[in-house]
């Protein structure tokens, strides 16, 4: 189930079946609306057939469809992985397996086997993954991790820049991209994308000029990718826990700098200012005290929408949903990168409350309570157990509470969204951004037949 995935074919039982899927697509369609998929191709489940395979034995024919290395062992033959590098979620990269005496690799937790798409067979099978579900009617992909997919097999030691741990960051992002990166990417396109009149978007965070070689149109790559930058503001490490405060002036610079950068380049741009991996963009951008709330949530709605590119609106956001209170007891946090780096935090001998804010306001979780429909039980979500409980402001913040209200962030929103389809022309006009004083962010778009008149 989501990053595990086990079965590529198939609808883990309690979210339903494939048939419920090809019901969905076809109610969709009836609304005018279609479903893009999320595309998860940089690893599978340690519980995949593929990889029960690869780990059953070194002879295996896909043996090879992961990445598996020996162990090294120090001056007393203690045992140790190939490299010191630290997983996204904390440990070692690198997870041994007993069975067959070698290390796997994996990027997040040693559930997610990182697959090795060099193996061309691997590669057909993943294609072919692809066109099922497009097939079906898919209209694209939101392509999970996908500069990734070629992995560097060198593997040297990261830098020693924490010192109270074995495992070291490995920095700069640009090194995750591997050396065939472009190569696996292009034949997707070229077997897979380009035979389907479909949406794809990558997940890169990446700086612009790397961006830039995937979605330039001439490329024959993705149409668009979205980029970390804004939500890296104030983490120059990536470590959320060292977290630093930042300016009006430096998101600016951010969010111009892609703007120009990709309309200058001819490619187009994916805007999104919250998703599941980030926190609450109404509490991470602004201030989401109940004085300011609403109006920090309209203004990001204006920022957002009145932008170039496709905006992506994360479920909540339009409603003005905020971070989780910094009071709920720590087990209610089940993000597996939050409770990594609590029990990391507990090992060092830290107390533990007095990194609430930095730990738990830029935390996954935030992002991760139900969807608040309503003032009912579970916020409307659910009549069953939700994975996380429903926000404790959900009976004054929710969609019912919003929905005939016209001075509501919701309302807002649909004005916005109304506003960019009927001005499209001008929203794709370029930006002209005066100079303002440092606390004014603002662009200026002028149609040229308006200047004409």
């Amino acid at each position: 189930m989501g990053y595990d995935i086990s079965d590529y074919h198939d609808i883990h039982p309690p979210y339903g079946t494939v048939a419920d899927v090809d019901d969905l697509i076809a109610e969709l369609k009836k609304r005018e609306m279609k479903l893009v998929l999320d595309l998860v191709i940089n690893h599978t489940s340690n519980e995949h057939p593929w990889f029960q395979e690869s780990r059953s034995s070194k002879t295996s024919p896909k043996r090879d469809w992961y990445i598996w290395r020996p162990a090294t062992y120090d001056s007393v033959g203690v045992r140790h992985p190939p490299c010191n590098w630290r997983a996204a979620f904390g440990g070692s990269v690198w997870e041994w397996d007993e069975a067959t005496e070698e290390y796997y690799l994996h990027y997040w937790v040693p559930e997610q086997p990182g697959d090795y798409l060099t193996n061309p067979d691997m590669r057909d099978a993943l294609w072919d993954m692809m066109k099922f579900w497009l097939d079906k009617g898919c209209a694209g992909y939101r392509m999970d991790v996908i500069g990734r997919i070629s992995k560097d097999l060198n593997f040297p030691d990261a830098l020693i820049t924490d010192p109270g741990s074995p495992w070291q960051p490995r920095h700069p992002n640009r090194k995750w991209l591997g050396p065939r990166v472009h190569e696996f990417v292009r034949e997707m396109y070229d077997k897979v994308l380009s035979k389907y009149d479909i949406l794809t978007v990558g997940e890169l965070g990446y700086p612009l000029k790397d961006i830039l070689e995937f979605v330039i149109p001439s490329r024959r790559e993705l149409q668009m990718a979205f980029s970390f930058d804004h939500v890296r503001i104030g983490l120059p490490t990536g470590d959320r826990s060292q977290y630093q405060d930042w300016t009006l002036t430096e998101f600016k610079k951010i969010m111009t700098g892609w703007q120009n950068g990709l309309q200058d380049a001819g490619a187009w741009h994916a805007l999104y200012l919250e998703n599941h991996d980030q926190p609450r963009s109404v509490s991470r951008f602004t201030n989401d005290a109940a004085e300011w709330r609403e109006a920090c949530a309209k203004l990001l709605a204006m920022m957002h929408c009145t932008m170039w590119g496709t905006v992506y609106i994360y479920e909540g956001e339009e409603i003005g949903m905020i971070n989780i209170p910094t009071t709920w007891p720590l087990d209610e946090w089940k993000d597996v990168a939050t409770q990594n780096r609590i029990a990391e935090i507990r090992s060092r001998g830290v107390d533990i409350e007095k990194l609430t804010k930095i730990t738990f306001g830029l935390a996954r979780d935030n992002a991760r309570t139900p969807m608040q429909w309503d003032a009912t039980t579970h916020a409307g979500f659910t009549n069953g157990t939700s994975w996380m409980r429903v926000n404790d402001d959900y009976k004054m913040y929710n969609v019912v509470a919003q929905q005939n209200d016209n001075a509501s962030v919701l309302a807002l929103w649909k004005d916005m969204l109304a506003l960019r389809k009927r001005e499209e022309d001008v929203l794709a006009t370029d930006p002209q951004l005066p100079e303002m004083i440092s606390s004014i962010f603002a662009d200026v778009r002028i149609l040229q037949r308006a200047l004409a008149e």
